[in-house]
């Protein structure tokens, strides 16, 4: 949150304004509040576009719509202007994060926490509808999560059901994946384009990815009008009750009252909002508005007094989030100057990743056939036993030379912040993009906040390096060869488990986690699965490889490279396919490197050969092992092929040393990027940028 600037204005109708949440391209969005202490977002028009009569009638329709659903699941009007001085429309305020934020911090919604959201957003579109309104414009940030149950925001482009989607200008004011087909198609919309999109926000809360996704808008529109949606993560008992909101032709889709009771939650599902990490961030929301209004109030009682020098001194500074009921605006709000115990676990929203320009050869940015200019480096930073680096929103971790850890900037390769007396080896995770977590040479976990590198919570866990994470825990192997999970709100130690004789010793981190599964490979070819409760033994597998085997996850399968590529369900280890490949001599036994997990396919690398170094990369479904097309270029056994963009990317030592840029599409090649000779090679890929370590160097390449 902002102060007051010149030319804002320090009142609007009842509400004294206190700053700023947020502007775009119409209006800003101020705190206010009124004589009675209550808190509201006050959205108000630019005073340029005023007199723009397509803006203005617009500001107003906002206004009105909003102020016709009467239900407990919008954000409620509090007061409006539309004539006369600034248009204002004054909402209540909503202490909670919108849904994309709490998918982005905490991972999936289990079952019933979807049917519990399912059921309420579907009572919420009955009731706009009733009002004789369509949203037309359902999507994750405009859903914001509150004690009482989600809320809907932001009717800027809520219009009749008989009004048109094109706007004057010809343009279709739709979130693309999220918009139905016959709003991509600008053709006349009714209530049924709110309940596709309910289907699209649903696939999202369920499985963490969009229901259609695509690297261009055209593309992506054109998989909405024309394509199946991407189910893949979603439960299977949600997906018949998902898909018919997605239909492409409206009539086929649901009303809301029969989604609410198709849905309907198992008793207690509504404590998704009262209990775990939302409900716990949700009251730290609900504890900033009092810290911030209670000291304001007329004869505000014992509180200790605020000046508003302090206040949006405080505000400035940052503190906790919360979402503003009239646009998905968000506001940070003050912390006393000391860090007290409760500030260290008092984790910042992850920031934005700034994603990078996609090459195509409409522009002369791709050649096929050429090599990429890189976006920056070589950078020679790296230390000589640097774990994988870690890309995290607008910073990438990797091990630093001369020792520690280091976060370089993804936009310039630039470092941002150094640790020095962090042991590398021991790994580092990301915590929900919100935090870094390392372990010291004395086996202590740390955090930090990863665009800054300001330190957070520790914990004495005589850890020797790190394993995996989820929303609850940090998962450690001790110094002392046991499993130990360390709770995240508290840095409390959960509990300590033994391992047995044929992983002790030979853990391989990382490991994988989903559905209260932790899975570790070891360097003798072994797996083993325990429960993250208390870390007893749930399943095995023995022989799986002859050196090492690296699981990969994607949403209730755990797949496992080695003497085979093999899927298992990861909560009891059942096998669900097999797939065995003989060499091109004929020979058994050879072996497969570490597997690549999406929704679209599986992405592994095997030998051509036994006791060879020559390498072929496929791409398999991961419904059933079928073989989908091989990927025409080489890579190195023990890296990932790793999907960005519209390519696949894979990295090769000797002979080669380059980097191989594929399409997505059928494994051809693309282009090529030339390496010098190293010994130690790996490759990441996040915000349209990869990632390529060779030795101490590190590059940071386009894609398309």
């Amino acid at each position: 949150m902002n102060p007051l600037g010149t030319g804002d204005p320090l009142r609007l109708g009842p509400y004294r304004l206190l700053g700023v949440l947020g502007e775009g391209g119409m209006g800003k969005v101020y705190v206010g509040q009124d004589a009675a202490g209550t808190v509201a977002a006050v959205k108000v028009l630019r005073p340029e576009l005023a007199d723009e009569p397509n803006l203005a009638q617009r500001f107003v329709r906002e206004a009105q719509a909003a102020q016709a659903v009467t239900s407990k699941g919008v954000a409620g009007v509090l007061g409006a202007q539309t004539e006369g001085g600034r248009p204002w429309i004054a909402t209540e305020f909503l202490a909670g994060p919108t849904l994309d934020q709490a998918v982005e911090a905490y991972g999936p919604f289990d079952e019933p926490g979807v049917r519990a959201l399912a059921a309420s957003l579907a009572h919420t579109l009955a009731d706009i509808h009733t009002a004789g309104l369509i949203h037309r414009d359902l999507k994750p940030p405009n859903i914001v999560l509150t004690s009482r149950g989600p809320r809907v925001i932001d009717f800027g482009i809520a219009r009749p059901e008989h009004g048109l989607t094109l706007t004057t200008t010809g343009q279709v004011p739709v979130t693309p994946g999220y918009g139905a087909p016959e709003q991509v198609l600008g053709r006349r919309v009714a209530s049924p384009a709110d309940v596709f999109s309910l289907g699209a926000v649903l696939v999202y809360v369920a499985s963490g990815h969009r229901a259609y996704d695509a690297s261009h808008i055209a593309a992506l529109q054109y998989k909405v009008v024309h394509d199946e949606p991407d189910l893949g993560g979603v439960p299977e008992a949600l997906r018949h009750l998902i898909a018919p909101l997605l239909a492409k032709d409206p009539a086929a889709r649901p009303a809301p009252d029969r989604i609410a009771a198709a849905f309907a939650p198992p008793k207690g599902a509504e404590r998704v909002w009262r209990r775990g990490s939302v409900a716990e961030e949700i009251k730290q929301r609900e504890s900033g508005i009092h810290e911030l209004t209670a000291p304001t109030l007329p004869g505000g009682g014992s509180g200790r007094p605020v000046t508003r020098r302090r206040l949006l001194t405080g505000l400035a500074a940052g503190g906790v989030v919360l979402a503003a009921g009239g646009g998905a605006a968000a506001a940070w709000w003050p912390r006393p100057p000391e860090q007290t115990k409760a500030d260290l676990f008092a984790f910042p929203a992850a920031v934005k990743t700034p994603v990078a320009h996609v090459l195509n050869t409409d522009d002369g940015g791709l050649i096929v056939g050429g090599s990429p200019k890189e976006l920056w480096g070589p950078v020679e930073v790296l230390a000589d036993d640097t774990p994988a680096p870690l890309p995290v929103r607008d910073v990438i971790v990797v091990g630093a030379r001369g020792g520690g850890i280091a976060a370089l900037n993804v936009v310039d390769g630039k470092r941002r912040w150094a640790v020095h007396d962090i042991k590398a080896t021991g790994r580092y995770l990301s915590l929900s993009d919100r935090l870094i977590a390392a372990v010291d040479a004395k086996g202590t976990l740390r955090t930090f906040v990863p665009s800054t590198g300001e330190p957070r919570w520790t914990a004495d866990a005589e850890a020797d390096s790190l394993l995996a994470a989820d929303d609850t825990a940090v998962y450690v192997l001790t110094k002392d060869h046991r499993l130990r999970a360390v709770g995240r709100s508290d840095a409390k130690i959960r509990w300590t488990a033994p391992l047995g004789a044929p992983f002790r010793t030979k853990v391989n981190p990382p490991g994988v986690l989903a559905h209260g599964r932790l899975v570790l490979g070891t360097l003798n070819g072994n797996v083993l699965a325990v429960d993250t409760a208390d870390g007893h033994r749930v399943w095995d597998l023995r022989g799986q490889s002859d050196s090492f085997v690296r699981p990969a996850c994607y949403g209730s399968t755990v797949y496992l490279n080695g003497k085979t590529m093999t899927a298992r369900r990861i909560t009891d280890g059942k096998e669900l396919w097999t797939v065995r490949k003989r060499s091109l001599l004929n020979e058994t036994g050879i072996e497969w490197g570490p597997v690549t997990a999406t929704a679209d396919g599986l992405y592994a690398t095997h030998q051509a050969y036994l006791d060879s170094d020559s390498t072929y990369p496929d791409k398999w479904k991961p419904g059933d092992g079928g073989h989908a097309f091989q990927i025409r270029g080489s890579s190195n056994i023990g890296t990932p092929v790793v999907p960005q963009g519209s390519g696949l990317w894979t990295v090769e030592g000797d002979a080669w040393y380059q980097v191989n840029a594929l399409s997505a599409k059928d494994g051809l090649p693309v282009c090529t990027y030339k390496l010098p000779k190293s010994e130690r090679q790996w490759i990441v890929a996040d915000g349209n940028r990869v990632f390529v370590m060779n030795d101490a160097a590190l590059y940071a390449l386009p894609v398309f």
